[in-house]
């Protein structure tokens, strides 16, 4: 059955990863599995036929067979529980694989996004100046308990997982804050799933879409 994932028509960031359809790019890719992409409009992403798929109008959605999934912690968990390459043998690392993916998600995830739109949507507003500071000390303060954890192991629970996968495409987020290079182990663990060929080949493929360009080999 093909596997078809949706993705934005032109992604907002200009094609530089950041868009959630390149985590779910990225698993295809390390568990070595062919998919299409059905490219949406923003219109699009709010009319009956997307909204069937994805409630809440968003991207990406996964369709396999009479499968339907949307959020990306679904999606990505759904393939690596299917295929191999994202998950350990050992039922205990499965379960902490798992729980980093959620670890990604929730406490890690919310406050990058809420530094993101006090970046973005409210900077021009007259109380931005002090409500910033607050919201990046928020950012800094799940660094600091992240690196901690991860020392100065390669991945955060032996090898390479869908943990990992989730966490480096959070944290890619802060790579413009400037914030991730305060913490020298953190932004080298996201330099390391940046470097895996699978991410390679989402990025480009990603990034084509934008730049009109078909990726290189």
């Amino acid at each position: 059955m093909t596997i078809t994932i949706t993705a934005f028509e032109r992604s907002p960031d200009g094609g530089r990863g950041l868009a959630r359809d390149t985590r779910v790019r990225w698993a295809l890719e390390e568990v070595e599995q062919p998919y299409e992409v059905r490219l949406v409009s923003f219109k699009a992403m709010k009319e009956p036929a997307h909204l069937a798929l994805h409630p809440f109008g968003q991207i990406p959605t996964y369709e396999e067979g009479d499968l339907a999934l949307f959020e990306t912690g679904s999606i990505v968990l759904h393939l690596a529980e299917r295929h191999a390459g994202l998950m350990p043998d050992d039922a205990n690392a499965r379960a902490r694989a798992i729980t980093w993916m959620f670890a990604a998600l929730n406490p890690v995830e919310p406050p990058i996004l809420e530094l993101s739109t006090a970046r973005i949507l409210e900077g021009d507003k007259p109380w931005s100046a002090q409500r910033l500071p607050l919201v990046e000390d928020r950012v800094r303060a799940r660094l600091d308990q992240l690196a901690d954890r991860l020392g100065d192991a390669d991945w955060l629970d032996g090898d390479f997982s869908a943990g990992d996968l989730m966490m480096v495409s959070v944290l890619l987020r802060l790579r413009l804050s400037g914030i991730l290079d305060e913490f020298p182990n953190m932004a080298a663990y996201v330099a390391r799933g940046e470097a895996r060929p699978a991410y390679q080949r989402a990025f480009a493929a990603q990034l084509a879409v934008n730049t009109g360009q078909p990726p290189t080999s």
